[in-house]
């Protein structure tokens, strides 16, 4: 048992806090309730059983021969412990996971690089009310007409009618 102890990860209930929605505090207050919980529980439990006073059996069980059958047969008996195949799955999706979040905050600290840069552009611009179609061309060029794809605009073409 205390071998199964010291493989459990530890939670950090304060990050795990700070993540929790205020519409979702007393469901996490019930998660952590129910978990120390387990947890005091399972901390109680001894490491290993008691062991089995076989003596004091022999002298109280009639029938001779029974104790000593059964001794053998507990001692032959070897339950088999289920081997932890996911732990290792896992442990490779929260590097995964760690890798993509970390490539996410750095796209994103290009992402706010730029929004920053044009924002400081819309600081520094000329405001609308006072601009004229040069300065609202010089200042975003895709709202420049383009003569040669639209010769005619903003009417269209005879032909295209």
């Amino acid at each position: 048992m205390a071998g199964r102890r010291a493989a459990l990860k530890a939670i950090d209930w304060l990050a795990f806090a700070e993540r929790v929605p205020p519409n979702q505090r007393g469901m996490f207050n019930a998660l952590k309730t129910r978990t120390d919980a387990i947890s005091a529980k399972l901390a109680s439990l001894p490491g290993k059983p008691a062991p089995i006073d076989w003596s004091y059996y022999r002298n109280a069980v009639a029938k001779a021969g029974m104790v000593d059958e059964f001794e053998q047969k507990f001692n032959a008996l070897q339950i088999p412990e289920p081997v932890d195949t996911q732990t290792s799955a896992i442990d490779a999706q929260e590097q995964e996971a760690a890798q993509s979040a970390l490539a996410y905050v750095e796209a994103s600290k290009v992402r706010v690089a730029t929004f920053e840069e044009e924002l400081e552009k819309f600081k520094n611009m000329i405001p609308f009310d006072q601009m004229t179609i040069e300065d609202l061309n010089a200042t975003f060029p895709e709202t420049k007409l383009d003569k040669e794809k639209h010769p005619y605009w903003p009417h269209k073409p005879i032909a295209d009618l």
